[in-house]
Parts: C-alpha cells; sequence; structure tokens
C-alpha cells in the first residue's frame, strides 16, 4: 500500500527552522554555542533538577553519568536485559561489566527481587531502564540501593515527561541518562542529556565529556586547558541545541498528542481478546506503543496481517541484550525467564503525536485481523 502508517514520524515546524537557521547564522558557535546552556536550562528547568548536561547522545549521557559516579573498572552495575542494546554497552565501555536481573511484568523494568539476587561485593551500582514510556518500579529498587550502598543511574531514554506520583522520570536516582534521538520525546536527531542533583556528578561529567578537560572557554582562549581525566568529545552541536529547544517548548503538546492516539487504542485493545497494551499507574508518555500478545497468538502471522495492511511495527527487543552475540557468553538460557518470555510476545505499533484517529482506526483492524488470522 502507497499510504503506509510509518512506525514514527518526527513532529517540527517553522520554529525549528527559524532556530537552526539561527544557530547556523552566527557563524562562529557550532561546536559550542548558547543555545546548548538554553537547551541544558530548559530540559532542568522542565523536570526540576540542578543540573543538565547536553551531550551528543543518550549512550554518551549514560556513560558519563556512571563516569560521573566514579563507576568504571571492574565494577559491577546490574541492569536489565529488556532494553537498548546501549543500557549494557554503557557499562562496558566506562569499564565496567554489566550483570543482567530479570524483569517484572507490570512494567517489564528491572525486578527488585532479582536484582537483590545479583548483587555481589563487586556490585556497585543500578541502572533501572523506564521502559516504552512510563516509570519502572522505582521506588522499591532505590529502597535496594539503600540497603545496599548502591548508586543509581536511571536509563530514561523513552520517558521524558513521564511521572509518578508528580515525580519525574530521570529524578529518583542519584543520576540519569536522557535521549533525544529521532523517535524520541524530544528528537533533535541525535544528542543526550546527563541529569542530576549531585554537583560532584555534574562537574566529573561535564569534563568527561570535553576530553577530560577543565577549561570553560577552550574556543575563546589561547591555552590548551587543564585536562585532569581521562575524557572524550561527547559535546552536543549549537545545531542540535537549537532544536532541542522548539521541541521543548512544544513538550507537554507532543506528549498530549501521543497520549491521546494511545488512548483510542487502549480502548479497543482492552477489550480485544489475545492483546494487552502495555499501561502504567502514572503518567505514560508513550515513546513506544507497544502490546503484549497472549502465547496462543502467533505475533510473526501478526507482523504479516500488519505489513499486508500498509501498517509499520517492531520488536522492541527480541532477541533479549543477555542473548545477543555480544553478552550471551555472561548468561545461559533460561536463566532470565519472565525477560526471555516477554522478548516472543511485545510489539510494537505505530506511535507519534499527530497520529490521527483514522490511522489509529486502521491499525486497530489491522491487529484485529492479525489475531484473527494468527
Amino acid at each position: 500500500m502507497s499510504d503506509q502508517i510509518p512506525l514514527f514520524k518526527i513532529p517540527w515546524d517553522i520554529e525549528d527552522i527559524k532556530n537552526v537557521a539561527d544557530s547556523v547564522g552566527r557563524g562562529g558557535y557550532w561546536a559550542k554555542g548558547p543555545y546548548i546552556e538554553e537547551f541544558e536550562q530548559r530540559v532542568a528547568e522542565y523536570l526540576g533538577v540542578k543540573h543538565a548536561i547536553a551531550v551528543n547522545s543518550g549512550t554518551s549521557a549514560l556513560m558519563a553519568a556512571l563516569k560521573g559516579a566514579d563507576i568504571g573498572d571492574g565494577d559491577e552495575v546490574i541492569v536489565p536485559s529488556f532494553t537498548q542494546q546501549a543500557t549494557a554497552n554503557a557499562v562496558k565501555m566506562v569499564g565496567g561489566e554489566p550483570v543482567f536481573a530479570d524483569i517484572e511484568r507490570e512494567t517489564y523494568g528491572l525486578d527488585p527481587d532479582s536484582v537483590v539476587e545479583q548483587i555481589t561485593e563487586e556490585t556497585t551500582a543500578i541502572m533501572p531502564v523506564h521502559v516504552y514510556g512510563s516509570i519502572c518500579q522505582i521506588e522499591q529498587l532505590n529502597a535496594v540501593a539503600a540497603d545496599h550502598d548502591l548508586t543509581v543511574i536511571e536509563d530514561a531514554a523513552e520517558a521524558l515527561g513521564a511521572s509518578k506520583k508528580g515525580k519525574m522520570a530521570g529524578t529518583f536516582g542519584d543520576a540519569a541518562g536522557l535521549s533525544f534521538c529521532q523517535n524520541k520525546i524530544v528528537p533533535t536527531g541525535e544528542g543526550g542529556m546527563v541529569i542530576t542533583d549531585d554537583d560532584s556528578i555534574a562537574e566529573t561529567a561535564s569534563i568527561y565529556c570535553s576530553h577530560g578537560r577543565t577549561t570553560k572557554d577552550y574556543f575563546e582562549t589561547s591555552k590548551s586547558g587543564q585536562h585532569v581525566i581521562v575524557g572524550g568529545n561527547f559535546r552536543m552541536p549549537d545545531i542540535v541545541a537549537a532544536l532541542g529547544c522548539s521541541q521543548m517548548e512544544k513538550i507537554e503538546q507532543l506528549i498530549e498528542g501521543r497520549r491521546a492516539a494511545a488512548q483510542r487504542m487502549n480502548e479497543a485493545f482492552e477489550t480485544m481478546e489475545g492483546i494487552t497494551p502495555h499501561s502504567f499507574d502514572g503518567r505514560h508518555v508513550y515513546q513506544f506503543y507497544t502490546v503484549t500478545f497472549d502465547e496462543s497468538i502467533n505475533r510473526d502471522r501478526v507482523i504479516e496481517i500488519l505489513s499486508e495492511n500498509g501498517v509499520s511495527a517492531k520488536v522492541y527487543w527480541d532477541p533479549a541484550v543477555h542473548q545477543s552475540q555480544t553478552y550471551q557468553q555472561n548468561s545461559d538460557e533460561g536463566t532470565l525467564p519472565v525477560t526471555e518470555e516477554t522478548t516472543q510476545r511485545v510489539l510494537s505499533l505505530p506511535m507519534h503525536p499527530e497520529l490521527e484517529a483514522t490511522e489509529t482506526d486502521r491499525i486497530i483492524d489491522a491487529v484485529k485481523k492479525g489475531i484473527n488470522a494468527a
């Protein structure tokens, strides 16, 4: 079909173009410019945190947060396997060792009981992931961390704007990483941000992301600057931050557009046999709109029917990270039963803020056909 419903669309308007043109037109602040500070301030104010440090990707944000918390060589960090590969990779790239724990069935986040089972003398941190746009059981995980003197670094890449009891994703732990990849709540193409109230974490993370250099005005001074740690170039370009500023102006509109589309689909799927929409007893921002099929449903057949009806779909995530070629030597098959079962039954459907009612009707109808055929 020519009128394919894509998995996502980037919401943009004339303000995005104006901001980028303004950044480019300055001619002297492409790598480090005024939009960086403005974007950081906007996100910090939105989340109610002291520090927001703009970087070039969500993965870099996680690495910088870990480095800021002094997590590195030989340190074990407990992570879920039901996540994007970047969660575990970030731990590896700062010299740590990711240790996989299982997920719980309510939010598909880390299971606090499974986390406790994985704690050893080498464990230094827990990295929970807020999956699909909802908040995991972070309060229970914080309690586990407090009992064992562990740092909590939240992977909030998919959950900017999600909240529980008035508290935002990314503000529960010691620090968090955000992502602004093109399919995220606030898209800038690529980009990320470290979020924290901890002055020490913020300072070290900021230095780490600019070659380990303490000099703040490197491009405006004749001196080479002082380098105090081994770091990399993980800075966000000013042009990207310009997009972030204009996108942040409409973040609530972007979230409400997603929530409205999700609500239409939720109402249909909650009464349909064989399928359960991912839900949460807080503010879900639906970065992905994901459903779980009953074991009796043939997911591959549903995907075929969706494709035939011009509806995009994607599995997040199969295989799970511990089953990937990179990490499969770390875990035996069957050690994370809920994770391994869930990867076989989830499916993400189209979701973006401008998804129209006619499109959600088509999605619902195609899913129904797929379930009946499966």
